[in-house]
């Protein structure tokens, strides 16, 4: 969608006569006059009257001079506007220093002209507000072109969305889904950006629109926005793949399954419903049907139609955005490294990218005596079972709470101390292999704790990741369906059996109030690797004393002999006796055997990654 002109604005014959406004001099409300500078960059602008032309003193009172030079990148403006002709006012003088000085500043009519942006926090480095500056000047003409000029160099900033879909969660969180939309959609009618927003109505409404929405229709948006949490977020990103993402089941050891052809089947999700679905347990209201194999002739099959343009993946057009109003916000804080709306928005009104990966979950049996029935859902940060399970458990039972659930339910999990019965077996993964796509030293051999002393060796996942944006050493480039295992040579399995209070495979560091670093400090975005967390059975203590480990700023929750990590691209999972259930980005799921694997890069969000 192009930008139109302003109201108001000159015909682009009579615009183009004029001579190019480079520098003007402007009054800049509640600063004074100012010279305005137009850059190739952006604007920038010196202030020519200060109150003072140096500093001075009145009564042993010293007052600085205000004489300052300030500048707005393009890169970090969405949108001008010509508001007409009102009030400039003057300088911003506290009453003190008016009655000492005896000077008083005037407020002045003219037209007027406004600059809407973003700057970064002064004490916040990953947060971003509003900026908003307004000048004026006698002229009419002046000011529509430079609304003009703004506005072309506007229109070059690449990458920039025009049509977004947005799904807003009204009982999410605190229920301030709507509010939190509300608060922010002004400023993408002020950058021109259009909308479609859904407000769901449902459990599974959002899943359902992504699941049957065509892919005409979904690539004529730029990107899909989710207003709520990590579990409505994930909805819409199993929506969004249920239909469209084929790709192998994850490997397996031989002895997983009784069946070993598995592995090479294609999976194409059928969005209806009616066809197959699985039956919803107690804890679990599973909306989304199941995902099968491909017919015989492994073409794949799916209810969209020929017509329908085939989806790629990763894809360079559909990006992702999130912005906060859950009760965690996990990715928000992972890949924006705030827990703001109005950062999230910068991101997204500004276009920004990066690459996210994504977990395959297949749950192979949901119980001991089940047949097994291959049923895939997908996780952008989190796969937990054991404590992580039992939260979302025992948090259902006080959803009044709001929030506060999870601290209550979390409480009483850890008081009753369950320990659950399960082996687990992943690819062991060589350190150089690690090296190639993450940090040096750290190596995903089994049953080793990441010491304290390592710590200098890890690298943070931060703006502009080298290990992110590195393209990967272990496919080709056009096969975004290979798993960094993809290679040629033996798959090495190994494994660990016993009793655990957790299992977990973070995808991401999951950051978030409760855990400043995350449950792996140093886990990236888009490395193609899952961190399998193993927390065997220890005492309330030992256990305890991790869980404030991971609670503490630059704590060291691996740093016990009863936890295991790994870093590994798949694993399996199979339980015996009394079972728990998983925890996938905040939704429950029950599932007595399953394995997993990890997609580098499949989608991508509007976001950078965090400052700090």
């Amino acid at each position: 969608m192009e930008r139109d002109d302003v109201d108001g604005s000159l015909p682009h014959s009579q615009l183009d006569s004029q001579p190019s406004i480079l520098s003007c001099t402007l009054s800049l409300d509640h600063v004074g006059q100012v010279c305005l500078n137009f850059n190739s960059d952006g604007l920038s602008w010196t202030l020519l009257e200060p109150l003072d032309n140096d500093d001075s003193t009145c009564l042993c009172i010293k007052f600085a001079s205000k004489v300052a030079t300030t500048d707005i990148k393009f890169s970090d403006v969405y949108a001008v506007e010509l508001i007409g002709y009102g009030v400039i006012h003057g300088p911003n003088v506290s009453n003190a220093r008016r009655c000492l000085k005896g000077h008083r500043e005037h407020d002045s009519e003219s037209y007027r002209f406004t600059v809407h942006g973003f700057q970064s926090s002064k004490t916040l480095p990953s947060v971003h507000v509003l900026a908003t500056y307004t000048f004026g000047h006698k002229d009419l003409h002046i000011c529509q072109m430079w609304v003009h000029q703004i506005n072309a160099s506007l229109d070059l900033q690449q990458g920039r969305p025009k049509n977004l879909l947005v799904f807003v969660h009204p009982m999410s969180g605190k229920g301030n889904g709507c509010k939190t939309w509300d608060s922010v959609s002004p400023i993408f009618s002020r950058a021109k950006v259009k909308t479609k927003v859904i407000v769901t109505e449902r459990a599974g409404h959002a899943y359902d629109m992504m699941a049957t929405i065509g892919n005409k229709e979904l690539i004529s948006y730029d990107g899909v926005i989710a207003v709520g949490g990590d579990g409505f977020f994930n909805e819409i990103l199993n929506g969004f793949l249920s239909s469209r993402h084929k790709a192998p089941y994850p490997p397996t050891p031989s002895d997983f399954l009784d069946s070993a052809s598995c592995n090479e089947s294609l999976i194409v999700n059928d969005p209806d419903p009616s066809d197959t679905i699985i039956e919803a347990s107690s804890q679990n209201n599973e909306q989304s049907p199941l995902l099968l194999s491909s017919s015989d002739n492994g073409s794949g099959v799916s209810n969209i139609t020929d017509q329908e343009p085939e989806f790629s993946f990763p894809s360079e057009h559909l990006r992702f955005g999130l912005i906060p109003a859950g009760s965690t916000d996990a990715i928000v804080m992972c890949t924006t490294g705030a827990r703001d709306p109005i950062t999230s928005v910068f991101h997204i009104v500004l276009g920004k990218r990066v690459w996210l990966d994504v977990a395959q979950v297949v749950r192979w049996k949901t119980e001991t005596t089940s047949k097994v029935e291959p049923y895939v859902r997908y996780a952008a940060s989190f796969a937990g079972y054991g404590f992580y399970g039992d939260v979302i458990t025992e948090s259902e039972k006080y959803r009044w709470m709001g929030p506060k659930r999870y601290d209550y339910a979390g409480t009483r999990v850890f008081l009753k101390h369950r320990s659950y019965q399960a082996e687990i077996a992943y690819i062991d993964v060589k350190s150089e292999e690690i090296n190639s796509t993450s940090e040096k030293g750290n190596v995903g051999g089994r049953k080793r704790p990441f010491w304290s002393s390592n710590k200098s060796e890890k690298v943070i996942c931060r703006a502009n990741c080298k290990v992110c944006c590195s393209k990967p050493t272990h496919r080709s480039p056009d096969d975004s369906r290979m798993t960094p295992y993809s290679q040629a040579g033996e798959t090495k399995w190994s494994s660990s059996k016993g009793k655990f209070l957790s299992v977990g495979a973070a995808v991401i560091s999951n950051r978030n109030e409760k855990a400043p670093d995350g449950l792996v400090a140093d886990a990236h975005l888009s490395d193609g690797f899952l961190h399998l967390i193993l927390i065997k059975d220890c005492s309330h203590a030992l256990y305890l004393w991790h869980l404030t480990q991971l609670a503490k700023k630059g704590g060291n929750p691996f740093d016990f002999k009863f936890v295991e990590h790994h870093k590994t691209p798949a694993f399996t999972f199979t339980s015996s006796g009394n079972e728990s259930v998983w925890n996938l980005d905040g939704e429950a799921f029950q599932a007595h055997q399953l394995s997993a694997q990890v997609f580098r890069g499949l989608i991508s969000l509007f976001a950078t990654g965090p400052e700090v």
